[in-house]
Parts: structure tokens; sequence; C-alpha cells
């Protein structure tokens, strides 16, 4: 089970600033910066509660990272305007996005096989892996769209070219993704993306029996 000292004090820091900011905009009655503010946190809170649940040790790295994420994309880019004050801002967060996404798809296959990475080519568990993270930016693109017809956001801005051009990012940061796998696999190092891999992987042993003796050079 996480507890405080689990978390990070940017993490804190974060989700205490997200909760001040909810609590002002209700009490102002800013109803669509409450909602987005909540919304964050909300999400934030998620990847711990699953781990939680699911009897996982997130490092704390990746935690910051989507609490970073969801701040970014929804808090800042919603309610600060982020997507229109700076073109390059949905573009970076969908490429981020696509290559967190493309290792947890890594990481996942690879738990299927129990950390053998002889029980697949590395060729195939990597392709798998870009295909999880395609997957999850569609769908995120899906969410866009919901929360711009439901809510009257503008998360999607020009459309279908917002789209497109997102699909197209997300299709590079996966393909880095499953090139870190690939390698990963292969050589036992994939620089520092390689290292967050091994490090999950060391925290959550059980899942990964049969890659003991590989952790252990």
């Amino acid at each position: 089970m996480y507890t405080a000292k689990n978390f990070g004090s940017v993490m804190l820091a974060i989700w205490a600033a997200l909760l001040l900011a909810g609590l002002v905009a209700l009490a102002l009655g800013r109803w669509s910066l409450a909602f987005v503010t909540m919304a964050t946190l909300a999400l934030s809170l998620v990847p711990p509660t699953l781990a939680s649940r699911w009897s996982l040790t997130l490092p704390v790295p990746f935690l910051l990272a989507t609490t970073l994420f969801f701040f970014a994309s929804i808090f800042l880019g919603e309610a600060f305007d982020f997507y229109e004050r700076l073109w390059w801002w949905d573009l970076a967060l969908h490429g981020f996005s696509a290559i967190g996404f493309g290792l947890i798809g890594f990481l996942f296959v690879f738990m299927l096989f129990e950390g053998d990475r002889f029980a697949a080519p590395p060729s195939a568990i990597a392709f798998v892996a870009f295909c999880v993270a395609m997957t999850i930016g569609a769908v995120w693109e899906i969410f866009e769209f919901g929360m711009d017809q439901v809510f009257g956001l503008n998360m999607q801005k020009s459309g279908l070219m917002d789209t497109m051009g997102d699909l197209m990012i997300n299709t590079v940061g996966s393909l880095i993704a499953s090139v870190t796998g690939y390698l990963y696999l292969v050589r036992n190092a994939a620089g520092p993306l390689g290292r967050s891999l091994a490090q999950f992987i060391a925290l959550n042993r059980r899942l990964y029996q049969k890659s003991k003796n590989r952790l252990k050079k």
C-alpha cells in the first residue's frame, strides 16, 4: 500500500495545489475551472490507486511523470490555455505520452512471458508494445472528442488536422518506446529509458520470475 512517504515532494505539492485550486474555483463559482482541476487531480491519482489494487510497485519517477503529464495536458492546457499560447504544447505532450505508453505496453507484454526474453522474439514483443501505445493514443483522441462534445472544451483544436497530427507524433513516440524495449531485450541496456524498465522490473520481481538471473548481472 502506498503512503505519503512513497511519493516525492513534487507530486505531493502538485496534488495539494490542484486540490486548493479546485476548492477556490468552487467557492468562486468557476465551475469549468473547478471541473478541469478536479479531473486533473482524479486522473493523476489513478496510477497509484491501480498499483495498490494490483499489488504493483511503481517507481517514483514514473508516478511523477504521469502526474506532470495530466497536470500539463488538462490543467495547464485547458485552464490556462497553453494549447493556444504554445503551438508545440500539444505535440510535445503527445510525443512524451506515446513513449510512456509504449514502455508500459512493453512491461505488460514482458510480464505475460514472466520476464523470459527467450519466450518470444524481441521484435515481436517490441511490436506488441508499439501496438499498445498506438491503441492508447487512439483512445485518447476519442477522449478529447468526448470532452469537447460533452463539456464544450476545445481539446481537438482544428479537428481532423489536430487529430492526425497527434496520431503521427504518437507513432514516433511509440516507435521510440518499442525500439527501447527491443534494445533492452537484446543488449540488456537502452539508455535512461532502458534503466526505467529495469527499475520497474526490479521492484516487481515476482511478476518477472524468469528474469531474476538477468537482473543480478
